[in-house]
């Protein structure tokens, strides 16, 4: 329930990757839209999207990756919210960019989260999940600490 990546073996790895390889493209495809929203929903209107229909797609994509994702590994709490405001301070640019690094950076937090996890009380297993809620959540309450503050 906590989520932990100690159980995972080569055919989850499969399973994550595959994922990965049909949503990823997907959603970067639709990073033009995703670029029209941020103008607001009036604007991509008057583009043309169909905001119904893409919502839905790019819903069902969501919910692939992350069930996918938890299937796998449980709910490892904020690396999917941590992931995308890490990129968005360092990475400036397109919808297209900023899918991949997030992508790339949640895969390295994961990484070093699990890392740190095995390290904090060996040799028993903190579960990553609890790692990476305790330091994403301090985070987020930063961010937004930050923010009220701006």
């Amino acid at each position: 329930m906590l989520g932990t990546t100690g159980f995972l073996g080569w055919s989850a790895d499969l399973v994550l990757a595959l994922t990965l390889i049909a949503t990823l493209p997907l959603a970067q495809r639709f990073s033009r839209v995703l670029d029209a929203l941020t103008l607001g929903e009036d604007s991509a209107r008057s583009l043309g999207i169909a905001l119904p229909q893409v919502r839905m797609l790019l819903v069902a994509l969501l919910a692939l990756a992350t069930g996918s994702a938890v299937a796998q590994a449980g709910l490892v709490a904020f690396i999917g919210l941590v992931a995308p405001h890490l990129v968005r301070r360092r990475v400036s640019g397109t919808h297209a960019h900023t899918l991949t690094a997030s992508a790339a950076v949640g895969g390295a937090l994961l990484l070093a989260g699990d890392v740190l996890s095995r390290a904090v009380v060996a040799p028993e297993e903190l579960p990553v999940g609890v790692l990476t809620a305790v330091l994403g959540g301090s985070y987020l309450l930063w961010l937004l600490h930050r923010r009220e503050r701006g």
